[in-house]
């Protein structure tokens, strides 16, 4: 039991250095994950749910408040 132990630690360390070797040896900088960093996403016109919820809050309040931009009010008394 306990050489199973051993023999499962062994071929997990080798997979984790085998995961990480860019990382570790190659000192490549880990790919970007984030939508809104991403050059590729960027260039998709994909954008991160945060930002696109904003711009289309934006919209929606510009939109709603054009409807009463061009009221006038009439003094006229009955």
């Amino acid at each position: 039991m306990l050489a199973t132990l051993a023999l499962t630690a062994v071929v997990v360390g080798i997979a984790l250095i085998g995961l990480c070797f860019n990382l570790i040896f190659r000192k490549k900088p880990f790919p970007e994950t984030h939508v809104g960093h991403n050059k590729e996403m960027k260039k998709r016109g994909i954008m991160c749910v945060k930002a696109m919820d904003a711009l289309e809050q934006k919209k929606a309040w510009e939109k709603e408040n054009s409807k009463f931009s061009n009221l006038k009010i009439d003094n006229t008394t009955i």
